[in-house]
């Protein structure tokens, strides 16, 4: 069985070059295309295509509203994003639509085949730099998250915990009930996923 392609891409040229592109790969099998997102959303949940090239920057609705839109009248159908774009904002928002191929329109035709291929059995193919962008993001999302996840005041009480005083210390230091301190420590353990006041700082400063 070929795998069913349809493009959503407003430029002629660019549409036409995939159309081509597509057409000379006897495992792919071209659908109808759309210039617009408006008149796909209207005719690719009875298309059953297996993957759906989509521009983002398209005339009226953007490509990523239309996947938003469309993405549960198509249970079976992917979507591939073809863009020029590659600013998070915009790979984030595409992916959190229902997107799961992130292409940029620089990328080579046989690059271009066998993302389509690689989609259609579970990948996720992405050009080299988005790949790396999003990367970046989670770990950037790592770091932040184990500072701002805690409380101002939980962030206090885990500094002095890894400075080495004991439960009376803080508490006398942060003018604070020391039972007030056990509360503080147990909620830190908790947030991080730790058991201990070791395990509580190493994560926390990302000690090995």
């Amino acid at each position: 069985m070929p795998i069913k392609v349809s493009i959503v891409e407003d430029l002629a040229e660019i549409r036409d070059g995939l159309s081509e592109l597509i057409n000379s790969d006897k495992e792919l099998l071209l659908l109808e295309n759309f210039g617009n997102a408006e008149s796909a959303m209207v005719k690719l949940p009875a298309m059953g295509a297996d993957i759906v090239i989509m521009d983002i920057n398209l005339p009226g609705m953007s490509g990523i509203d239309c996947i938003r839109n469309i993405k549960e009248n198509c249970p079976g159908t992917q979507f591939l994003m073809f863009t020029v774009y590659e600013n998070d904002e915009k790979v984030l928002q595409a992916l959190q639509a229902g997107a799961t191929g992130y292409l940029l329109k620089r990328t080579k035709p046989q690059r271009i085949l066998e993302s389509i291929k690689e989609l259609n059995q579970g990948g996720s193919p992405m050009s080299s730099n988005i790949a790396r962008k999003l990367l970046n993001i989670f770990l950037n999302e790592k770091k932040v998250t184990k500072k701002e996840i805690l409380t101002d005041r939980e962030n206090e009480v885990l500094q002095l915990l890894a400075d080495g005083l004991l439960y009376k210390e803080i508490a006398e230091r942060l003018k604070i009930v020391h039972g007030t301190v056990r509360q503080h420590i147990h909620n830190i353990y908790e947030k991080l996923h730790v058991q201990n006041r070791t395990e509580a700082v190493n994560k926390y400063f990302e000690r090995d």
